[in-house]
């Protein structure tokens, strides 16, 4: 599939999580800045990945989309994020080549012209299948053997030419089914808990398909049940690798890209000159310098440098992204220190100007002063400057008040902003209309 349907799929997913599938189908297409035909193109392609995940799926639940995304509510994986990166699949023909050399190469090692020789002639009761399919070439089979190896997939066996090839799954058949078990729950525990998640997902998956043919009971691979609160998390990690690629090798890459206050948040690739129309998302072009996580909202940010000097992007609005020429490492390191500089009181990723926060933290009165463990936990580099039987005050320097506002927000009652007045008077008034939203009707 073409790396511009998968941005759109990846917003409509966006949106049908975010909405329930409250919207229109008008609505859906408006919104996304499609024809109403594309999206129920895409919507249908979307259902034919999802049935093929889930044969299990009632009549119903195939024909009611909003029914598909709630299907499985605790199975963080399935069909929601999982389903995305399943919907990124390769094309037909290239799916059952790619297929048929893993059969033919598992538990034997195969050249490349006898792997050829077996696509060139499938097994019987499938012709029917197979004579729509193009039949490959050398060079076909070593881009599929090379790609294959890359993933680790497969490997080459040592010795002379011709090499052969077989399938790397010599950790799995040296595993006890119990020890088996185990590998599963830890990375099912990983996957569900760590960042990035995607590939832990897709391990959890193939690993519990193999241990279901090997006799393996349902309920002993579901010790652990998860909700899943922040879709965007996984969604943004379709763009993930290809940033950390190039901040690796010190690319420069071009976007698409739709602000969080845009009513849109996709375009089409337009290809014809005469149907061009104008988007709302702007053309970027960047050097990427880091990638940041926002745990308390869900979010990745993107960190570069730009014309502009420093920019910040929020993954969930990057689309058609392009891999460009690289810089030298010198510049790169340059750059690298001026972000480090600037955000060396960043709360998370602000490079505004550094102020100075005092808050009084009122102990809870038990045994145990939870407010204080957190405090200590979650307040990275401030310190406690002064404490009694009653409170402490905590004081830390930060870039703006805008990212740690949120955070002393969350300890209610506990927390008195001292310092600075303008953030002290900007509590009140905050506090002032959550008070406003409960009075007696």
């Amino acid at each position: 599939m073409a790396k511009e349907s998968f941005d759109k799929e990846i917003q409509i997913l966006r949106m049908l999580a975010l909405t329930s599938g409250a919207f229109t189908r008008t609505q859906f297409a408006e919104r996304l800045g499609i024809s109403v035909h594309t999206f129920d193109k895409t919507i249908r392609r979307l259902k034919e990945v999802l049935g093929s995940m889930h044969q299990h799926l009632t009549q119903e639940q195939s024909r009611e989309w909003s029914e598909a995304i709630r299907y499985n509510y605790y199975d963080s994986a399935d069909p929601l994020l999982l389903f995305l990166f399943r919907a990124k699949s390769v094309k037909a023909s290239e799916s059952y080549r790619l297929s048929l050399l893993l059969s033919a190469m598992d538990g034997q090692a195969l050249t490349v012209m006898e792997l050829l020789d077996i696509c060139c002639s499938p097994p019987e009761g499938e012709n029917a299948t197979t004579e729509e399919m193009p039949m490959p070439d050398e060079k076909t089979i070593r881009s599929d053997l090379k790609y294959l190896e890359s993933v680790g997939v497969i490997r080459r066996e040592s010795g002379a030419r011709p090499y052969r090839y077989r399938v790397n799954d010599d950790l799995i058949q040296s595993l006890s089914p119990e020890e088996l078990l185990d590998l599963y729950d830890y990375i099912d525990v990983m996957a569900n808990t760590q960042l990035p998640s995607v590939q832990g997902y897709l391990l959890r998956d193939s690993l519990k398909k193999h241990l279901l043919r090997g006799q393996a009971q349902t309920h002993e691979l579901e010790p652990f049940l998860y909700k899943y609160h922040y879709h965007s998390r996984v969604l943004d990690e379709a763009h993930l690798f290809t940033l950390l690629h190039a901040i690796e090798r010190r690319l420069r890459v071009r976007f698409l890209y739709f602000s969080p206050k845009s009513e849109r948040s996709y375009a089409s690739r337009n290809t014809n000159p005469l149907f061009e129309r104008e988007t709302e998302g702007k053309q970027q072009r960047a050097l990427p310098l880091k990638l940041v996580y926002d745990h308390q909202y869900g979010r990745w940010y993107l960190l570069s440098h730009g014309r502009e000097g420093i920019r910040k992007y929020r993954l969930e609005g990057l689309t058609q992204i392009e891999l460009e020429d690289a810089v030298d490492a010198a510049s790169y390191e340059d750059k690298q220190a001026e972000l480090a500089e600037k955000m060396r009181y960043s709360w998370l990723i602000d490079t505004g100007k550094p102020v100075t926060v005092r808050a009084r933290f009122y102990h809870p009165g038990l045994e145990r002063n939870f407010v204080k463990e957190r405090v200590l936990l979650q307040g990275q580099w401030g310190q406690i400057v002064e404490e009694d039987e009653e409170a402490f005050v905590y004081e830390i320097t930060v870039n703006g008040t805008t990212e740690i506002r949120p955070w002393l927000r969350s300890f209610g009652s506990s927390c008195e902003v001292l310092e600075p007045l303008q953030l002290r008077r900007e509590m009140i008034a905050e506090w002032k209309e959550i008070q406003s939203t409960y009075e007696s009707v």
